[in-house]
Formats: C-alpha cells, structure tokens, sequence
C-alpha cells in the first residue's frame, strides 16, 4: 500500500505499535496467568523498548525478506491481490516473531541455561497470536487507517 518511503515509515511506524503492544499485552497476561486492566499499563514499559526495535528490525530485514519470500511464492500480476497481501502479512509475521521472541528473551526472562529452550517456547507461543492478531485485526486496521489518510487524501487533490 504505501508508495512512498516516508508512507512506508508511517505505516511501519504504526504496525510495529499496533503488533508491539498487543505481543507486549499478551506475554504480560500469559506470565500474571491471565488479562487484567493493569496488564494494558504495564505493557508501556516494555513497549518504550520493544517498539523501536520492531520498526528497525522490520526496516532493516524482516520487510525485504517477507517481500523476497512472498514473490517467489506468487507472481503479483497474476495473483488476487488479497492472497498476495495475507502471504506478505505471514511472512513477515514468520520472521519477526523469532525475532523479537529472542529480544524479549534476551531482555525480559531470566532463562539463564535454558536459553535456547525458553527463547523456542516464547516462539511457539507468540507465533499463533502474533498471526492471527496481524491478519484479522491490526493488518486491516493498520490498512483502513492508511487509506483514510493517504489515498483519501490524494483523491480530493
């Protein structure tokens, strides 16, 4: 969707808050053994570091590589635009959940020796909620609000 590079800081910007926050909410909830409303402020403390790394990582690797992944995979000419752009969302899901699932277990759980076993675990539970969380809710909001923005207002001029 976005065409230009500052659009797509924008859209990136506001994606990596949209995954961030509700991944910081869910792994609070899972470690306190449940939701609470104390959980969506809790969750802004590590969002101040999470935030920053998610946009970079997605800058810097996880974009080019969802988008290398996905045209080997389909052809955008030939392709339904909407199987293109939930593949694209998956693939970027695929690699930035082990990513940041190995910052957040570098930084927030004290898995000493079991390192690679609790980094393992935090993917698997992250994976499911991270896709489906991209797919059906902040991927189409993220979009909608883009287009509010950016299309609607090319159209007026």
């Amino acid at each position: 969707m976005p065409k230009t590079k500052i659009q797509n800081l924008i859209f990136t910007i506001v994606m990596a808050f949209m995954m961030v926050y509700a991944m910081i909410c869910y792994n609070i909830s899972l470690n306190i053994g449940g939701m609470s409303n104390q959980v969506f402020v809790m969750a802004f403390k590590e969002l101040i570091i999470m935030w920053p790394v998610a946009i970079i990582f997605e800058l810097l690797l996880a974009e080019r590589l969802a988008k290398k992944l996905t045209l080997r995979a389909f052809n955008p000419s030939e392709t339904n635009m909407t199987i293109f752009t939930l593949f694209l969302c998956s693939m970027i899901v695929v690699v930035m959940c082990p990513l940041m699932s190995l910052v957040a277990t570098i930084l927030f759980k004290d898995a000493g020796i079991e390192f690679i076993a609790v980094w393992f675990q935090t993917i698997i539970l992250n994976f499911p909620m991270a896709l489906c969380w991209q797919i059906f809710v902040a991927g189409p909001i993220v979009r909608l609000l883009f287009r509010i923005v950016f299309v609607n207002r090319q159209l007026k001029k």
